[in-house]
């Protein structure tokens, strides 16, 4: 045995298996997986879990010239309020009313439509129809709420110029509150029906044609397979948009119901999203305005969380 230097003998060296040495986290291994996540998780901290620390002032008489750390503290003064004026108790009962009517009539109609076009087979013709149907998404409520008016009014509107034609008198369909919730549930529908088939056709498309094929031969005919094969595929992703739309059923849009609101069809009309414009940002009243908005994002995960297991019970599908 060879001696060192110093007059001992070599250590013998020690051997690392291949693996131990080039065992590495995932997260590093799959850099450019995460980094493409990194910008919407900066968005998310930013601009929705930073200014959850401003829900403080639900709890105060806030004043913007004492800041959020200067300001009473008056507890659930502010949510009592809510259920003690009559007129948030007025536009929460608009507000459900008119999210029941959208998901009641809204929700099954992207289904039936991407049910009817994934029976057309002339493609040009198809997609000449989806491009059509998915054209009102695009515009903004500004100008289909200019359309709207314009579309029902009593002067120079087709349809009270279908109305006259028909011999009978010109209606003022915005001025008259019991017809404002159906304008605003058929709006809903018709700029937003074509956008949400793209999901439920993505759906229809990943089901196997021989289901069909063997319904067919044993003589079901056409509407006994939408029911038999169709529904039930498209069971999980249902279920799944619905729990989302459940979750904001307090939710409407601002800028929808602001388009088409006026003086005349207020008590019907105004929402929580525009009650809170008026007297939060226009009369100041901050703090009473934060605690509508708490109250609503409270609802709304106890309906997700609810109807998320519902769902998992009943039909064994969930959003989580």
């Amino acid at each position: 045995m060879e001696l060192r230097n110093n007059g001992t003998a070599p250590e013998p060296a020690i051997s690392i298996p291949a693996e131990v040495s080039k065992r590495k986290p995932y997260w590093y291994k799959h850099w450019q997986i995460y980094s493409m996540v990194l910008p919407g998780l900066i968005y998310f901290i930013l601009f929705k879990y930073i200014p959850l620390t401003g829900v403080i002032i639900a709890f105060q008489d806030y004043n913007v010239f004492n800041g959020i750390f200067g300001s009473k503290l008056v507890g659930l003064k502010h949510f009592y309020n809510l259920f003690t004026y009559p007129e948030f108790l007025r536009v929460l009962k608009n507000t459900l009313l008119i999210s029941i009517y959208q998901i009641v009539l809204g929700f099954p109609a992207p289904i039936a439509l991407a049910m009817l076009m994934n029976e057309v087979r002339r493609m040009f013709f198809k997609r000449t129809v989806q491009t059509i149907l998915y054209l009102p998404h695009f515009l903004s409520w500004v100008i289909v709420g200019g359309l709207v008016i314009n579309f029902l009014s009593p002067s120079s509107g087709m349809v009270n110029d279908i109305l006259r034609w028909m011999g009978k008198e010109p209606v003022f369909f915005m001025q008259e509150p019991g017809y404002f919730r159906s304008i605003v549930v058929i709006s809903a529908i018709w700029k937003e029906v074509g956008w949400g088939t793209i999901i439920y056709l993505a759906a229809l498309a990943g089901i196997n044609p021989e289901l069909y094929e063997a319904a067919e031969v044993d003589g079901a005919g056409k509407l006994k397979q939408a029911f038999s094969i169709t529904l039930p595929s498209l069971l999980p992703t249902i279920m799944v948009l619905l729990l989302l739309r459940v979750g904001n059923v307090l939710d409407l849009g601002f800028e929808q119901i602001y388009m088409l609101l006026n003086p005349l069809v207020t008590e019907t009309g105004e929402i929580i999203d525009t009650y809170i414009y008026r007297i939060g940002l226009l009369g100041g009243q901050y703090s009473y305005t934060t605690a509508i908005g708490l109250f609503k994002s409270l609802v709304g995960v106890i309906l997700v969380v609810g109807a998320n297991q519902l769902s998992k019970k009943t039909t064994g599908n969930s959003i989580y």
